[in-house]
């Protein structure tokens, strides 16, 4: 698939074959074209060239079956705050062709299964955050969809509401759903999916499970924590030496971390920091992290903003519509 906007490429070529069941992931920073894709997929926007295949329909002619089939979670609840949370699911019931009397059950079904029936007569603008993105997930489900996307479901709540969105997500997986998951949290990530794509400007650059992503990068990262941060240089030299590969200076002033394409050596770096005389207070090998993953695939940490950043793509993409 392909999305311009103006001199902007969007999406530049993404190509993906997404099976049936579980959770796929896909990972990307600000502005790599993740809400662009997911968004022509959901058959809001109209690709500029490729094609696509959403439950075996065509997107550009199938638009409306598509619809049927699917729902959509953005990075923004799309809630009236002045109603209250059971009147939220209502309308939307309503609007999904339930009779009233059929919208209210299923709306109390949904808040007690979200753990917000306490909240059912509250208005949404007092609601915390953690709290409308469950409502926000809960609407989308008032008729189970055998495919949901959820754009970054988790961002800017907090870390207890993102565990139980989680355990949301694995309940959905549970039921049948198909999840398509874009998010820029590493442990998110991690955590829920099967398997990956991780984009940046707008392509595809690696794809598998976890395990395989993390493969690519080494099949070891040491982590090394002197007793004296003074001694962190030398430690640093003496590990080049004996490792043969260059360690990298954390935030913390007493630490370095490398990546190792054998483990089987670290020892040896251990040893040589004994005979250095250096003090060592940790020294731990494990897989690569994602973190890891991402920084060496796309040359920068999750947190960093690319240049185009994906909120103006999406206020360019309303003002298309």
């Amino acid at each position: 698939m392909v999305k311009t906007f103006g001199d902007n490429v969007a999406v530049d070529g993404v190509d993906l074959t997404i099976p049936r069941g579980g959770i796929y992931g896909v990972l990307g920073p600000n502005g790599a074209g993740k809400t662009t894709a997911i968004r022509m997929l959901a058959t809001l926007l109209r690709p500029d060239a490729g094609e696509a295949r959403v439950l075996g329909h065509d997107v550009f002619a199938e638009p409306k079956t598509i619809r049927e089939k699917i729902a959509l979670t953005g990075q923004f609840a799309s809630l009236d705050e002045d109603l209250t949370g059971i009147e939220n699911l209502i309308l939307l019931g309503r609007l999904l062709g339930f009779s009233k009397a059929a919208a209210r059950r299923r709306g109390l079904d949904l808040l007690e299964a979200f753990g917000l029936s306490e909240a059912a007569d509250r208005q949404v603008k007092k609601f915390s955050g953690g709290m409308r993105r469950r409502l926000d997930i809960a609407g989308s489900l008032i008729v189970t969809p055998e495919l949901m996307f959820l754009d970054e479901p988790t961002t800017g709540i907090d870390p207890r509401s993102r565990n139980q969105v989680w355990d949301i997500i694995r309940t959905l997986v549970d039921g049948g759903t198909t999840i398509l998951l874009t998010t820029q949290y590493l442990e998110e990530a991690d955590q829920l999916a099967d398997r990956l794509a991780v984009i940046d400007h707008g392509r595809v650059i690696a794809e598998g499970t976890p395990g395989q992503l993390k493969a690519q990068v080494g099949s070891g990262a040491l982590k090394v924590r002197v007793i004296n941060p003074a001694d962190r240089e030398e430690a640093a030299e003496v590990l080049r030496t004996a490792l043969n590969t260059e360690f990298t200076r954390e935030k913390d002033t007493a630490a370095l971390s490398a990546r190792l394409g054998a483990a089987e050596g670290a020892s040896a770096g251990l040893a040589a920091l004994e005979e250095a005389g250096i003090g060592v207070e940790t020294f731990a090998l494990g897989q690569p992290s994602l973190d890891e993953v991402f920084l060496a695939l796309t040359g920068k940490p999750t947190e960093d903003e690319a240049a185009q950043d994906e909120a103006a793509d999406y206020e360019t993409e309303e003002a298309s519509a």
